[in-house]
């Protein structure tokens, strides 16, 4: 036995139709923003629509006929490209942009490289450190945690100079120098 409905509920149940309801398949992107401690929403849909994009892409070069050299330059400008962002490991074949996707972005975030750096213990940390200024890349100062990191970069990412954290890693190592940060 069904107990009666609540005015209340009744009305709720007006609204919502159980018949033709839709169902998000969002399990994925779920995991993927709590994996790499995804702030907006947005940011994900974006790199799905870039992945999805390069997954376009690589199907129309595979159409073509493998002797052309329309082909072949574009395969090879375009593998490039991606091994240069660092979404893919290697330059071998079009096979490898078939595997990009949202994650491969999402690994190519400052935050996650700074991890794998071991500038920063977990990507809460990191991010923390980047919203807070206390890195740059190059000579800018970066403080979006979307910023993304292409191979070349990745060298050149350190500590601002007037970063607290800067004077305790270089006291920890023993490398801390008066005159140059200035005491």
């Amino acid at each position: 036995m069904v107990r009666k409905l609540k005015y209340h509920e009744k009305k709720l149940l007006k609204k919502v139709d159980f018949i033709n309801w839709e169902v998000d398949n969002n399990v994925r992107e779920v995991k993927v923003l709590r994996k790499f401690h995804l702030d907006r929403r947005e940011d994900y849909t974006t790199y799905n629509k870039l992945s999805r994009s390069i997954r376009e892409l690589t199907l129309k070069i595979k159409d073509l006929a493998e002797k052309d050299s329309f082909r072949v330059q574009s395969t090879a400008k375009l593998l490039e490209r991606l091994y240069a962002m660092g979404l893919i490991p290697t330059k071998q074949g079009l096979q490898l942009c078939d595997a990009v996707s949202a994650s491969s972005f999402c690994r190519r975030r400052l935050p996650t490289i700074m991890v794998t750096l071991r500038m920063a213990q977990n990507l809460k940390t990191a991010i923390t450190f980047i919203e807070q200024g206390h890195v740059r890349v190059g000579a800018e100062v970066v403080t979006d945690p979307a910023f993304l990191v292409t191979r070349n970069m990745e060298d050149f990412i350190t500590w601002v100079d007037s970063s607290k954290i800067k004077k305790h890693v270089m006291e920890y190592n023993e490398e801390r120098d008066d005159f140059d940060l200035g005491v």
